[in-house]
């Protein structure tokens, strides 16, 4: 084997299509478009969604519900979390910075600390929101809550 005989194995090479070359390259006449209609004219592109005429599925089904613009999206972290990640790393202050150092929580979420599980920990924790019950578990724990 040298340089002067490599060739690609066989078959795995393909030649383009050459269409509206003329008759005799089978690929002429109507350049593989079939007679007539949307589809054999230049410049056709078919609309997203489009089902040849038939009413649309987009179309067919209601409208409903609507998009609160006004919705306050936050990232969710149970109390059962901050009991296991005090114990792991020996932590007295929970605040974003270390739910993200975790991979708890995004650079830009809003965190609000729920009641699920125990919390046996005193814990300072600083969080954007609390419900009632992660307020009261922390507060029993000798804990204090800050709203940022």
């Amino acid at each position: 084997m040298n340089l002067s005989n490599l060739n690609p194995a066989k078959g795995s090479t393909h030649h383009d299509k050459r269409i509206a070359r003329g008759a005799g390259s089978g690929h002429g006449g109507t350049s593989t478009r079939g007679h007539k209609g949307a589809k054999s004219r230049s410049g056709y592109s078919q609309k997203f969604g489009f089902e040849g005429g038939q009413m649309p599925l987009q179309r067919r089904l209601p409208k409903f519900g609507f998009k609160n613009i006004n919705r306050v999206e936050y990232k969710a972290i149970n109390l059962s979390f901050l009991q296991a990640l005090a114990e792991k790393q020996n932590l007295t202050v929970v605040d974003p910075e270390v739910l993200i150092e975790n991979g708890l929580a995004g650079r830009n979420d809003l965190v609000k600390i729920l009641g699920n599980g125990q919390l046996t920990a005193k814990l300072e924790v600083k969080a954007h929101a609390f419900s009632k019950s992660a307020q009261a578990a922390i507060e029993a724990a000798n804990g204090s809550v800050v709203k940022l």
